[in-house]
């Protein structure tokens, strides 16, 4: 069975809505966080340790997959939740983003896309028919299509080249995608052009996708008001009984202005990387953990937090380990923030039930910005 969403409610004063993404390792309730797994691993925790903390859909990264240990080597073991051991379901991005980092804009032509290989320097050539035809073998729950991710600061004449282009990838994805357990997403370009955003939208909508995200806004330091800007255009077009992704997003506040325009289901690298550097997401602020003022702080990250890290150890004890750069340290830190932003995602299901968004977008933001 393919990932399947279902529409439970909309809020009546937004754009936000309730929903369930049907999966072959369960139903899973929306607005969602999805933590990254790049490697096959979200960095530091077991896959018992990502289900603690009530993950649902987890990501891994097709670019760095196919580089190693291999797509094969991945499809011998059984597929990626066998050989990562994780039972549950796991969406795979195209690549695109990391193969754009690395390419050089003449190394882009309709083909695909020619760039080194970050590991030995070999020169590489991805196409839309080889994302996917990895994402096959990787047998993930979702698979991306593959799309140019053109930075912010590009022209509106590249930008629009750049959605035809995508348009065009995202065809000859479409078709040589084989997966029958494997849904498949298209991506909306276009910047903060508002009518390229509709027409990639509407155009990607024709091509009859599984689910649709958006991208190109966590590419190149975008603005927030171009990152909301590229959602309110494109989520008109998108239709209600399909699944809404927004590519790239953790920070708290961009989750909340997400859901309240219409987004289901992000993710974003950002709670673990933060995590490596001791800092901790909390209702009043991000706080840094090296800082000499924890070094007798003997409470936990956040009161209240049902986490493991906060059920059992003190601040001050995690400044230790991230002062002595232990491993342990991370991985507390690790669990706290990608509990935090479940959380978040949670707490704004019930305020959607209740129609109040909005009221708890105020209450979140007077304590994360006013009190830090």
């Amino acid at each position: 069975m393919r990932v399947q969403y279902q529409l439970e409610k909309c809020e009546k004063d937004t754009k936000a809505r309730l929903g369930k993404v049907i999966t072959n390792y369960g139903t899973y309730e929306t607005p969602m966080f999805m933590p990254v797994g790049t490697q096959a691993t979200v960095k530091t925790l077991s896959p018992e340790e990502v289900k603690e903390v009530k993950a649902g859909i987890i990501l891994s990264n097709t670019y760095h997959l196919w580089l190693r240990p291999g797509e094969d080597i991945v499809a011998k073991s059984g597929g990626l939740h066998q050989f990562m051991n994780w039972n549950g379901p796991i969406l795979t991005d195209s690549g695109g983003f990391q193969v754009f980092s690395l390419a050089k804009p003449k190394d882009i032509t309709e083909e695909g896309v020619c760039f080194k290989n970050h590991l030995n320097g070999d020169r590489l050539l991805l196409t839309p028919e080889k994302s996917i035809e990895i994402q096959n073998k990787l047998d993930s729950d979702i698979a991306m299509s593959f799309d140019e991710c053109p930075p912010a600061s590009a022209s509106y004449d590249y930008m629009k080249a750049s959605v035809e282009r995508t348009l065009r990838w995202a065809e000859r994805g479409k078709k040589v995608h084989s997966n029958p357990r494997q849904a498949l997403f298209g991506i909306i370009q276009g910047g903060a052009y508002q009518d390229l955003r509709e027409y990639s939208a509407k155009e990607t909508v024709k091509l009859d996708f599984d689910g649709y995200s958006i991208g190109g806004v966590a590419n190149d330091h975008e603005s927030k008001e171009d990152m909301y800007k590229a959602i309110d255009y494109a989520i008109p077009f998108i239709p209600e009984d399909k699944c809404r992704y927004l590519m790239g997003v953790g920070e708290p506040e961009d989750l909340i202005e997400g859901v309240i325009r219409g987004i289901d289901i992000f993710d974003c690298v950002l709670p673990t990387r933060l995590a490596r550097h001791g800092h901790a997401f909390t209702k009043y602020g991000k706080i840094n953990l090296k800082n000499a003022k924890y070094k007798e702080d003997f409470t936990p990250i956040e009161e209240h937090c049902d986490c493991y890290a906060c059920k059992h150890y003190t601040k001050s004890y995690i400044k230790h380990l991230i002062n002595a750069s232990e491993t342990f340290g991370a991985r507390l830190l690790s669990i706290h923030n990608i509990r935090f932003l479940i959380r978040m995602t949670e707490e704004m299901r019930e305020a959607i039930k209740k129609d109040s968004l909005l009221e708890y977008r105020d209450q979140f933001m007077e304590n994360y910005y006013g009190k830090n």
